[in-house]
Parts: structure tokens; sequence; C-alpha cells
């Protein structure tokens, strides 16, 4: 059984006991958390998808740590201006592992 959930203003593809990088959330680490805003639940052949979410539906985790991601460099030029701007940025995330997927 697989689910589709929005976070953070991003869709992600989950499965049951899979893990699963999302943009930072305020939870403790051990804490449960859950997902109401599912798009789409899927069971074999059977797909369920909302309009745009389906009612009823959750996808249930715990939260496994905190951390910040890799640091992404953003370098700027402007050629024969001598106009050059270096910048960097890691972004923060939460791991979580999704224990159980409810149908609505």
């Amino acid at each position: 059984m697989y689910a589709v959930i929005k976070s953070g203003g991003k869709q992600y593809r989950v499965e049951s006991g899979g893990k699963l990088r999302v943009e930072s959330l305020a939870a403790d680490v051990g804490a449960a958390i859950s997902f109401d805003q599912v798009l789409l639940v899927g069971n074999g052949e059977s797909v369920k998808v909302g309009a745009p979410l389906i009612s009823g539906a959750l996808v249930k985790g715990t939260v496994l740590g905190h951390g910040r991601g890799d640091k992404v460099k953003i370098f700027k030029i402007r050629r024969r201006k001598h106009y050059q701007k270096t910048q960097g940025h890691r972004q923060n995330y939460t791991e979580v592992r999704i224990d159980d997927i409810v149908q609505g």
C-alpha cells in the first residue's frame, strides 16, 4: 500500500515502513505525527484519487530526527562588470518513519 501526501509545499510518495525527509516540522524526536493532506492512496490495482484531498485518509509516522541538508552554493556573476557574489544555504529537514496508512 502506498500514498501520496503533501507536506511543506511538496508532494511525497510514501509506503508503510519507509523513511522520508520532509521540510522541518515542529515536533520532538520520537513523537507521533500524522499527515492529513493525502492526495492519493493505492493498494495493488485499486487506486483512490482525491479531488484534491481524500477525506478521512491519514498517514501516521514517527519522527526519527532533525538535521540539515547538504550545502547548496549560489554563485552570481555579471561579466565585464566586476560583480561576483557567492552565497550558501543549508535546508533544515525532519526525518520521519511511516508507520501506517489509513484509507478514508
